[in-house]
């Protein structure tokens, strides 16, 4: 499609039919809000043909974009209530982030990659979300200043869930993220009650690796 005018409106709801109807996404919200957030805003000029593919695309910094499906899942599963405070951690292109403002009454994202977090702010602000705060930040030691959450999202691969992110995780709260080894990872939620957590596993994926102090050392 390079070169040639594109029908994102039409791709989008093509993938909210064929990527995410077909599959197991059934919550209305997540459906609604994926089929009118404009994926192609946070993809450069490069990959925009790429948008709507069952596949992640790069942006830059060695980072990626996760395919429609991954995205819808994780938000399907973190299951956002409107009076919700979110932290998107490892808020890349912005595109999650996005999706969560449209679900969310406030989301705090943290990127270790200023130039993701840059490029992140011009679109959300293109798109006139002014419910998102963005800070430059080792992710995987939350954002005490804003704490206590009422979700966490994930979208890099640590090898175990950060302390800091339960102990910033409000009561009733839920972390939805990728576990396992620098190649292939579950992904779990993870549920704080009465001061206990709990853990259930989704599925297999594949993500790009957690940095920080309690996720993978930079190599």
């Amino acid at each position: 499609m390079r070169g040639e005018i594109t029908n994102f409106d039409l791709l989008r709801q093509q993938m909210v039919r064929d990527q995410l109807l077909s599959r197991d996404i059934h919550d209305a919200r997540v459906l609604e809000v994926m089929g009118r957030t404009p994926r192609e805003k946070f993809i450069a000029a490069t990959h925009r043909h790429e948008a709507y593919e069952d596949r992640p695309v790069p942006i830059g910094a060695g980072q990626t974009i996760s395919q429609p499906y991954i995205v819808a899942l994780m938000t399907q599963e973190l299951s956002v209530r409107p009076q919700h405070r979110v932290l998107d951690v490892g808020a890349g292109s912005g595109y999650q982030t996005a999706v969560l403002a449209r679900l969310a009454r406030e989301v705090f994202g943290v990127e270790r990659i200023d130039e993701l977090r840059s490029r992140a702010e011009q679109a959300l602000a293109e798109l006139k979300l002014t419910n998102v705060n963005l800070t430059t930040a080792d992710g995987t030691l939350g954002w005490p200043e804003y704490a206590p959450f009422d979700r966490i999202i994930c979208g890099a691969a640590g090898p175990e869930v950060p302390e800091s992110w339960i102990e910033q995780l409000a009561e009733g709260g839920r972390i939805v993220m990728p576990v396992g080894g620098p190649d292939l990872q579950i992904l779990i939620a993870v549920e704080k009650h009465a001061g206990k957590i709990s853990r259930r596993e989704i599925c297999g994926v594949r993500f790009v690796r957690l940095i920080g102090r309690e996720g993978w050392l930079q190599a």
